[in-house]
This record gives C-alpha cells, structure tokens and sequence, in this order.
C-alpha cells in the first residue's frame, strides 16, 4: 500500500513562553520538526511526508531548511485555523487508496519500530492507535467534589494515529468540526472499530520546558 504522514505544525509555543513556535525550537542541533520528519523518513524513504504549517510560519519553515541544509523530502501544506482544518488539508493532497498517519510535529521521538508497528496494523486492520496503559491514580471531577475511578479502565493516547486514507477522507468529509477531538474519535463516529497497539513512554509530546529537558536526555541516551 501507498504509505502517507501528515505532520501537523501548527504550535504557537504559548506554554513554552519562547519567541517562537516550538516546533522550530532547537533540539540537539536542529530544529523539533525536522527530528519528527526524519523518523518517518528512516522508515520508509518512499513514503510521502506532509507538513501542514500556518501561512505565517511557512518562510520560518523554509529559512530553517535552508540554514540547516535539510533535505529530507516532503511537501509543505497551508493549514487551517484548527487542527480538524489542517487535517483536512494534508489529506486533501493525497491521491489514491493506502494508509496515512496523523502525527504531531512535536513528538520529535517516534520510534521507526512504533512507525513500523502503526502502519503494519493499520495495512491489516484498517487502523492503528498507540495507547499507554495509565500509571498514576485517577480522579474524575463530579460537581465541586472528585471520586476515584479504575485507572485499568483508561489508556493515554499518543500519535502516529494511522487509517486507512479512504474511509479517513469519509470520516473527515461527514464530520462535524466543533465535535471534533482526535483522529481516532473521528474514525471511530463513523462507524468503524478502532485497533489499539502498544504505546511508547518515551514517544512524549513536548508542550513544555521540562519536555524538551526530557527530549534531550533521550535523544543523548539513544
């Protein structure tokens, strides 16, 4: 099957309080997205990586190439003002029947043997969703008061989310944005199962200082 990544961009760094979008934030040496981009890449050279960024961070975007001499090979694609919005666009470039994850452009970290795992599954099944089991205790709010749940009962979420493009593109066309969450909600709504895979812990999402502290640590430990 054809194999296609939307890598979504589209940060602003609020949380970060840096000058500019975390996604562009340097990472050992080079930028957040560019670490992202090249996971997929080293898992298969062929497949066609879509980064989806906001009008006014495309110059960012392709000043940062240029400066630090990337050449890995993907389409830069003008994104929304939501991420449902983005998606949209991404698959709007995609021709044909095959498989396409959704990623986030700030899990730097994705493993080629979680890649690997996603879009095997999803080739088989129609789709994938990395989940990690919870290991804290769990609350859930309940008027001004909380009451403890089965944290056995809840998994985390983590992306690459990964479908199976046809039936994605349907989801995405019947869908209602404001009820929008993720992919796999989506997906789901329309009627389709989902196949869960094993998660990775070290597959973090960087939405703040510490995250990217951690990132470094394991990028230095790999």
């Amino acid at each position: 099957m054809n194999r296609f990544v939307i890598i979504v961009a589209g940060g602003q760094g609020l949380r970060m309080n840096t000058e500019i979008p975390k996604q562009f934030l340097d990472l050992q040496g080079k930028p957040i997205l560019m670490h992202t981009i090249e996971a997929f890449a080293h898992y298969d050279p062929t497949m066609k990586i879509l980064v989806v960024l906001p009008q006014e961070h495309l110059d960012t975007w392709s000043n940062l190439c240029e400066k630090n001499h990337f050449t890995t090979p993907h389409q830069m694609v003008l994104g929304g003002d939501t991420r449902f919005e983005s998606v949209s666009h991404g698959l709007l470039m995609i021709q044909g029947e095959g498989v396409v994850a959704v990623h986030d452009g700030v899990r730097p970290l994705v493993s080629t043997a979680l890649i690997g795992k996603c879009f095997e599954t999803a080739e088989k099944m129609g789709s994938a969703i990395p989940v990690c089991n919870m290991v804290e205790s769990v609350r859930q709010r309940v008027g001004n008061g909380t009451k403890s749940v089965d944290r056995n009962e809840f998994v985390t979420v983590q992306t690459p989310q990964v479908f199976n493009s046809i039936i994605l593109k349907m989801a995405y066309k019947q869908a209602q944005p404001a009820n929008y969450t993720d992919d796999a909600s989506l997906f789901e709504k329309f009627g389709i199962a989902l196949t869960m895979v094993e998660g990775d812990r070290n597959n973090i999402k960087i939405t703040e200082f510490l995250d990217m502290k951690l990132a470094e640590l394991l990028l230095v430990s790999r």
